[in-house]
């Protein structure tokens, strides 16, 4: 006879309870949308970006258990939403930025257990995998870079939001940023690593010099750079019925500051509307970068 030790799972199983867990997160819906153009001056784009979809989910099809005992449907949906910036001479930039979101996508089709159920210590854990990964990204890179010396020095910034439920999880390397739209209010969710917004927080130039600084774009950290480690900034946040998250690359927050941009999400438009609307407004005021932009609006069930 063959004997199995019992495995405890992470989360606490109601043995004796009948009622099956509420799935909000099966219930948020978002219109979503993405663009990306390679500017007017680029010669390239060398920015891509990434929307996805993923959970758990079972149905029931045949059983004769009463039907109140069983759920019908069970299901937990996350949403992961990636822009990244690349940079580099020849193809670097666009080699290592689309690499950088593929070299991802695989790890994390590759770790057995999804974390798609929530408190403070399973979301203190997504935080640390999202780092864990990240620096795997990093290293990945750099060794593509090494072995094909035509993508010497290539880079890419990377910011990914993944959310499940009302949480929301922003992971980041470089200064393509992350905004949250609520009620009339932009709020930046990211922090610029670039030479200019590190001299702001030493207090040598102010807040509202870094963006006409001549070192705004030169970054302190990068994927694939020259650092041995990379420093992922990751910040967990909530979600409210109607919110409106950005995501986007520099090509956009370079040429539209932050007043218009939330005059555009301030509108009752589609977001594939209101992407659209982005990116030709940062190419009326010039165009000088690529400009890429992901935008979700949330709808959240009632509690």
């Amino acid at each position: 006879m063959v004997q199995y030790d019992i495995d405890t799972d992470e989360f606490p199983v109601p043995l004796l309870e009948l009622e099956f867990p509420r799935t909000i997160s099966t219930s948020v819906r978002i219109d979503v949308a993405a663009l990306s153009d390679k500017g007017k001056v680029r010669e390239r784009n060398e920015d891509h970006y990434l929307v996805a979809r993923g959970g758990r989910h079972a149905t029931t099809l045949l059983s004769n258990v009463p039907p109140g005992d069983i759920p019908s449907q069970f299901g937990e949906t996350a949403y992961l939403m990636i822009v990244a910036d690349g940079m580099g001479g020849h193809l670097g930039g666009e080699v290592a930025s689309r690499m950088a979101i593929a070299t991802l996508i695989n790890i994390i089709f590759h770790v057995p257990d999804w974390i798609l159920k929530l408190d403070d210590e399973h979301a203190q854990k997504v935080m640390e995998r999202a780092a864990a990964r990240y620096q795997q990204v990093h290293e990945a890179l750099q060794k593509k870079a090494h072995l094909d010396p035509e993508l010497e020095g290539m880079g890419t910034t990377m910011t990914a939001a993944m959310s499940l439920g009302d949480d929301l999880f922003v992971t980041q390397v470089g200064d393509s940023r992350a905004y949250r739209f609520r009620n009339g209010t932009l709020e930046l969710l990211t922090r610029d690593q670039t030479y200019a917004q590190m001299l702001a927080d030493e207090g040598q130039i102010s807040q509202q010099e870094v963006a006409r600084h001549r070192l705004r774009n030169v970054l302190t950290s990068a994927l694939g750079g020259s650092q041995k480690n990379v420093r992922a900034e990751i910040r967990r946040w909530k979600l409210a019925d109607g919110d409106r998250l950005l995501l986007c690359s520099d090509g956009l927050t370079d040429m539209i500051d932050d007043v218009g941009i939330a005059e555009v999400l301030g509108r009752e438009t589609r977001s594939d509307q209101s992407c659209q609307l982005l990116v030709e407004r940062a190419l009326a005021n010039g165009g000088k970068d690529n400009v890429t932009v992901v935008l979700a609006r949330y709808s959240m069930p009632a509690a």
